[in-house]
């Protein structure tokens, strides 16, 4: 997807944090903005932002658990701006909960339904709406880099993470040929406020925000020096979008240790002969097509001068 003016972008998540830069990003790209948030005092404190720049936004307060509400939050859109074209599913919390068997069963259920359920629900709500109009668009979902290598003590973080690569990797296979677009973020660390949006949302459903099983083994570390800005990240969303990017990146850091993992994975395989009919029963498994299509991507600086 390249021609983005005129059209409407669906942002969940989309009033503070990595989701608004998204939101900015493509508002300079002329597209008209839904934030869908969950917080009214969020999404009050960001369309400012967009009415002083001109940019065409309406805000929705939306619960990304609640699929009737879901529908809803699309019909107000549409009624809006008409159709839509972008849907990027941002929503999501964060917690480092401790071990597995230390997490509680209600934290499991809280990380599964907003950081595994909702994009679902947000697929199986927006993504027929544009497949209607027939006009193309694009599927954006974050994930993390921790969806890649999992860190210790972040077990429902680092699972539901994975498993958004697993949704958008799927989408992708099934949007082929369609003219939709997929790709799955996977962000380092930028300057969000993360960790008071999942409190908040925690204390919601509930009734306590989250508390730590033990502190952590980096609170000596200032990862406020590390941190990017979240506009940076909203203009590496759309760089990927317009290059039709199935992964888009951050930190080039993150090589070393997917490497580690590929490496491990490919070591592990039994070291035989193939069956030529089985790959060929199990094409998509051998050689998926998705894979192929994503090219080199080139260094942000490099390729933003460029432009």
């Amino acid at each position: 997807m390249t021609d983005f003016k005129g059209k409407t972008a669906f942002i969940t998540g989309g009033a503070s944090g990595l989701g608004l830069g998204i939101a900015k990003a493509l508002a300079k790209e002329g597209m008209n903005i839904v934030l869908a948030d969950f917080r009214q005092e969020a999404i009050d404190e960001a369309l400012p932002v967009f009415k002083e720049n001109g940019w065409p936004a309406h805000g929705i307060l939306l619960d990304v658990t609640n699929r009737a509400q879901f529908a809803k939050a699309a019909d107000e859109a549409e009624a809006v701006f008409g159709k839509l074209h972008v849907l990027v599913n941002n929503a999501g919390i964060g917690l480092r909960e401790g071990k597995i068997w230390e997490a509680s069963y209600e934290d499991m259920d809280f990380a599964i339904d907003i950081n595994y359920k909702s994009i679902l629900n947000g697929i199986k709500t927006i993504v027929p709406r544009i497949l209607k109009h027939g006009e193309g668009g694009h599927v954006v979902t974050t994930s993390s880099k921790n969806g890649l290598i999992p860190v210790p003590g972040m077990v429902l973080y680092n699972s539901t993470k994975r498993a958004a690569m697993a949704i958008m990797e799927t989408l992708a296979i099934d949007l082929e040929g369609t003219g939709v677009g997929a790709s799955v973020f996977c962000p380092g660390p930028y300057a969000t406020n993360l960790n008071t949006t999942t409190n908040a949302l925690r204390t919601k459903v509930l009734g306590a925000p989250f508390k730590p099983f033990s502190p952590s083994k980096l609170s000596n570390v200032d990862f406020r020096a590390l941190e990017r800005s979240p506009d940076e990240a909203g203009a590496r969303v759309v760089r990927g979008i317009k290059r039709g990017d199935l992964f888009i990146f951050t930190h080039a850091e993150w090589k070393a240790g997917w490497l580690a993992h590929a490496n491990a994975i490919t070591r592990a395989l039994p070291d035989e002969e193939p069956d030529e009919t089985f790959m060929q029963v199990f094409s998509l498994n051998v050689q998926n097509p998705i894979y192929d299509t994503q090219t080199q991507v080139p260094a942000y600086k490099k390729d933003t001068e460029k432009a």
